[in-house]
């Protein structure tokens, strides 16, 4: 019987640019020891990050297969990325759509048997040594040459390793975590009888996929945990991470816009805003799935997001913007000139429908509700990237904190802003973040 060898890659890749100058590094790690067996890194020229991200991994998944290059069957890899997107498309889960990754994925397939290598994501400084070796790479090419092994010394910034368990890929936070918390009901004399438990498989990623989760049904329903007490462990929520689009020509004059109106596409100053937006969900590496509107401004800013992660969008027609009837196109001066004793109805009572029979907050709650409903169920222990309208936003935040209406007109809600709402299996939510615009500055 071979012996087994079992070796760690951290991979990484960086262009100065996006596309620009771009280069490549990784490293072959001993699993038991923790000692760096091999280095790779190479300047490749103008290209995008994700290009360099994928030359990374083919060259660590081709180090470590040189270096031991008859241990066949017995040889496993295990690859450390900070890269989300490739993680999670080697590992089967998001597909492949953009044309330059998908032949660079399928070399870095072919280099190991698929049953061989396990991917893991890690947080970016824990992938400082292949990090340092990628901006050696870049550094050499802008000086004209290219990167030297003996030159180098990216293992000086390399964080301390120690040897990897023999028990699997890490990483398995949930499954840990489940535990850790089942434990401690039961230190206290808890026992399985409120909300629905779930059991997680002990290989899951970090953000399990549906199918790793068991449901295991109560004797009976129970009420939503309220208070500080421990609650049963429910499993990963249901995450909705809440994007407005970006901007149209109505959106600076502040003009009622809604789905009765004009259905306008997104300004230049839009379509900059969700390129932001794209950068910053790749950069974070935690969105699964992709959601929207049905109207253009929602779906534009959806596509750019998708495209730089590789994920289809899903369009959800309870998520539109409420229909503001004879207000459409309107400023809320003009609205007032015009239309004041409505006006001030609509604000006084959600039941009012805006001038023409618009939509009132109270039937946009109860299709925002519908549709939020939909989404949980599908998307239970998944992090879903939303994006849709001032209304729908509100009216999710507002529900979570069970709100009355008139609570909307104190929320303040800019265009590309990011909000989050986590829905747990017993019926909690949890708001997490309101209009963040960080991502634009």
């Amino acid at each position: 019987m071979s012996i087994a060898r079992r070796l760690v890659v951290e991979a990484d890749g960086g262009s100065r640019g996006n596309p620009g100058p771009a280069g490549y590094g990784a490293v072959v790690i001993d699993a038991a020891t923790g000692e760096t067996l091999a280095e790779a890194a190479e300047y490749i020229g103008v290209a995008t990050n994700n290009v360099a991200e994928y030359r990374g991994l083919i060259a660590g998944l081709t180090a470590a297969k040189a270096l031991f290059p008859d241990a066949g069957d017995a040889l496993r890899v295990h690859v450390r990325m900070d890269s989300k997107l490739v993680v999670e498309q080697m590992s089967g889960r998001w597909k492949i759509k953009h044309p330059d990754m998908k032949p660079l994925a399928a070399r870095a397939a072919a280099i190991l048997p698929p049953s061989s290598v396990t991917y893991e994501w890690i947080p970016r400084a824990q992938n400082k040594h292949a990090d340092r070796l990628a901006n050696e790479a870049m550094d050499a090419g802008r000086d004209g040459r290219q990167w030297e092994a003996s030159a180098s010394t990216a293992e000086l910034d390399a964080p301390a390793r120690t040897p990897l368990p023999d028990r699997g890929p890490p990483g398995d936070a949930v499954a840990g975590a489940a535990k850790a918390r089942a434990a401690l009901a039961a230190a206290r004399g808890g026992t399985a009888d409120a909300g629905t438990l779930f059991e997680v498989d002990a290989g899951a990623s970090e953000e399990p996929e549906p199918t790793d989760v068991t449901a295991v049904p109560a004797p009976e329903a129970a009420s939503p945990q309220v208070g500080w007490a421990a609650a049963p462990d429910l499993g990963a929520p249901a995450t909705f991470v809440l994007l407005r689009h970006g901007e149209t020509l109505l959106t600076p004059e502040k003009r009622f816009s809604g789905s009765g109106g004009t259905d306008p596409e997104l300004s230049a100053v839009g379509r900059d805003q969700a390129a932001r937006a794209a950068l910053h969900f790749a950069a974070l590496g935690t969105v699964q799935d992709i959601v929207c509107s049905p109207l253009r401004r929602c779906r534009e800013t959806a596509a750019a997001v998708a495209d730089r992660l590789g994920l289809d969008v899903r369009i959800e027609d309870g998520l539109r913007e409420s229909d503001f009837g004879a207000w459409e196109g309107l400023t809320f001066g003009e609205v007032r000139e015009r239309y004041g004793d409505d006006l001030t109805a609509w604000l006084a009572d959600p039941e009012t429908a805006p001038t023409g029979g618009g939509e009132s907050f109270t039937e946009v709650a109860d299709r925002v509700a519908a549709a939020r409903d939909r989404l949980t169920a599908r998307y239970a222990g998944r992090t879903v990237l939303v994006v849709t309208h001032v209304t729908p936003i509100k009216t999710l935040v507002r529900l979570a904190l069970e709100a009355p209406a008139q609570s909307m007109f104190r929320m303040e809600l800019s265009a590309a802003s990011i909000s989050t709402v986590a829905y747990y299996g017993d019926g909690n939510a949890s708001v997490r973040l309101l209009n963040d615009t960080s991502h634009l500055r």
